[in-house]
């Protein structure tokens, strides 16, 4: 299991985004799936105690299902992302299908940075999704969706594979709930004890 993206993983997909140039001492936290009422109200929770600043992949459906709590990311001053309407899998769905999803989660995430559910797209729906968008992969993976793993284990993803810069996979939702927590508290507390700072993607 590899939390961190190989280098040359990165230099493959040069045009997608896995880490972002920044001063030193820079972590970007990234979401994806929300909004869900019980788990991303605990994650801007926690934020705020270490003003922090992260970035949501949000899931246009979750919007109108939970419009209050996504009004709420936006009040705390954090960053939106388009994650599809109905989270597609863009190597299963036609490429019409696909780019309507998207321009429909448009309406109303409003944001010109977009990561594909799964982080895995065709090449053709990239070469045109790049002509509007920033394409926003990871370089660390927490894993924290996967029920076999402890919150222990997916906190240990995080910590022993992040360094200056990297952009950080968390999910905010159900499954995902108790092991991203846990190790987001984690991640909050070590790594600003540390002298990082955590900014959202701009």
């Amino acid at each position: 299991m590899i939390s961190k993206i190989p280098k040359f993983i990165q230099n493959i997909f040069i045009n997608c985004e896995f880490k972002i140039k920044d001063s030193l001492k820079t972590i970007y936290l990234t979401f994806d799936d929300g909004p869900v009422p019980d788990v991303t109200i605990e994650v801007l929770n926690l934020l705020d105690k270490y003003n922090a600043k992260a970035t949501f992949f949000c899931v246009a459906q979750n919007i109108i299902k939970h419009p209050e709590v996504f009004e709420e990311i936006k009040k705390r001053g954090h960053r939106l992302g388009n994650h599809t309407f109905h989270h597609l899998k863009g190597w299963k769905t036609k490429d019409e299908e696909y780019f309507s999803d998207i321009k429909m989660a448009d309406e109303l995430v409003c944001s010109n940075l977009f990561r594909p559910p799964y982080g895995r797209i065709k090449p053709q729906q990239f070469l045109f999704l790049r002509k509007k968008y920033r394409i926003i992969l990871w370089s660390v993976i927490s894993y924290d969706y996967n029920s076999l793993l402890s919150k222990r284990r997916v906190w240990k993803n995080v910590r022993n594979n992040i360094t200056d810069n990297d952009i950080v996979l968390f999910h905010d939702n159900i499954k995902a709930k108790e092991n991203m927590l846990h190790a987001l508290n984690n991640t909050l507390s070590f790594f600003s004890a540390k002298g990082y700072c955590f900014k959202s993607i701009e």
